[in-house]
């Protein structure tokens, strides 16, 4: 279950991203009111699945597939180009989680 706590996590807070970008300074209230609730559901469930995974391994996830997720749908809504450094680095980041949790005991609570 705590994973399931860690992808509500990350998709509110990619949500919460995209929404702050939409919300221009926070002047929208429509942009700005999703960013805040957003980023409240973020760290709550963030919270709860904290219950069960390691800080540093819950976060390396969390903060690295949010990267990913909101620069590709910022790629495809908003037209913002990646450049071959770009791309090269997301699929580092993508490497560097798999890692973490295939081949590392650091993702397994005692």
């Amino acid at each position: 279950m705590a994973y399931c706590y860690l992808v509500i996590a990350i998709m509110a807070e990619v949500t919460a991203t995209f929404c702050l970008t939409l919300s221009n300074g926070f002047t929208r209230v429509g942009p700005s009111c999703v960013t805040v609730v957003g980023y409240g559901v973020a760290f709550y469930a963030l919270s709860l699945a904290l219950r069960v995974i390691p800080t540093g391994v819950a976060y390396a996830i969390w903060s690295g597939i949010g990267t990913v997720l909101i620069t590709l749908v910022c790629r495809v809504v908003l037209g913002q180009k990646l450049d071959l450094a770009a791309i090269a680095g997301m699929a580092l980041i993508v490497c560097g989680v798999l890692v973490m949790n295939l081949l590392s005991g650091a993702g397994q609570h005692g």
